[in-house]
């Protein structure tokens, strides 16, 4: 049997934490509240007041961010041999009755990861605030780019479930801990090749408290995303392998800046001179525009094509896999411990 955790960080959440835990089904087994250094003390008030004997609570020392929490959460999942953990916000705004829901498709075998996605209707898509619209429909095209998963949407729904195979497979290390956490889990899912599916799923937007600001981190957003992008495409068409795609990459990005190039230059002497630019000219200057564009967009669509499609959980009978997901917890606690260890030491 499917052994099913639900993970819950934990901060500025007393208020809506009790109803979250008392809609989570009966399907899960465990129920990890994470709290990370909650100024409201939210990991204790579930010790004193809620007596529910799935509840795990784990306390940090110091806030480690969203990622920080969740991160700990799937480490104690591991631990103790669950085969899916389901991540869910403590604020109230996901269902948590829904649980078992994001987690179908990979409880099914469909799917390393499943998410929820908040734009499968329009109904609800009327529902949310307009800058959310907005900025998610910007960042998922981002993270198109970033994590090379083409067919996800709503790249920062936290709603998620993750098989222990692809869990054991991530190097929590390389994950960042606060804001971009969502995000970067795709982009290393990407890395690790594993198969992600998007579940409809409706938001409750109600009295809680955001606690991501905006304009602090959009600089950091475009920042990270732009580094991974870079990152993913230079080792998957060039460290990785090397195929035609990789070629028109290359030969479309060096037609494509020289026609800008030679065209610019022209053009500026032109308007310096008064001279107008012979016909030679204009067309040395269009056609590695006009051919370089044509490369990148066939580069575009094998790119699309070659999102992940077999399923890492598919190989978890493997004799090895055991092993490897202990190994990885002992890995991930060891450095977990260097870690605060240099925090205690500032």
């Amino acid at each position: 049997m499917t052994k099913l955790a639900v993970i819950i960080p934990c901060y500025k959440v007393r208020s809506h934490i009790r109803n979250v835990i008392a809609n989570i089904g009966p399907e899960i087994e465990r129920i990890y509240v994470v709290d990370d250094k909650c100024p409201e003390e939210s990991g204790q008030f579930v010790r004193d007041f809620i007596t529910d004997k799935r509840i795990h609570v784990i306390m940090h020392e110091y806030n480690k961010g969203v990622g920080g929490a969740v991160v700990t959460g799937y480490r104690a999942a591991l631990g103790d041999g669950m085969d899916i953990a389901i991540k869910v916000d403590g604020d109230g705004q996901m269902d948590p009755r829904l649980a078992s829901v994001i987690a179908e498709p990979v409880i099914a075998g469909k799917a390393d990861y499943s998410k929820g996605n908040r734009f499968h209707s329009v109904y609800n898509v009327r529902k949310m605030p307009v800058a959310r619209l907005m900025g998610n429909a910007a960042l998922s095209f981002i993270t198109k780019l970033s994590s090379g998963y083409w067919s996800i949407f709503d790249p920062t729904n936290g709603y998620t479930a993750i098989h222990r195979t692809a869990l054991s497979r991530l190097e929590f290390a390389n994950i960042d801990e606060r804001y971009f956490f969502e995000t970067d889990m795709l982009i290393n899912l990407g890395n690790s090749r594993a198969v992600v599916k998007d579940v409809a799923m409706e938001a409750i937007y109600a009295d809680e408290e955001s606690n991501l600001k905006i304009k602090k981190v959009l600089g950091q957003f475009l920042g990270k995303n732009l580094k991974e992008m870079i990152k993913r495409i230079v080792y998957t068409y060039y460290l990785r392998d090397f195929s035609l795609a990789s070629a028109q990459l290359l030969l479309g990005a060096a037609m494509l800046l020289f026609g800008l190039v030679f065209g610019a230059i022209h053009w500026t002497g032109s308007i310096t001179t008064g001279e107008t630019a012979s016909t030679g000219t204009i067309m040395v200057a269009t056609l590695p525009i006009i051919l370089g564009f044509q490369l990148l967009l066939s580069f575009l669509g094998f790119d699309i094509s070659n999102e992940p499609k077999d399923v890492l959980q598919h190989y978890r009978h493997f004799p090895e896999e055991k092993a490897l997901s202990r190994s990885a917890v002992t890995m991930h606690k060891a450095r977990n411990e260097r870690s605060d260890a240099r925090i205690n030491e500032r």
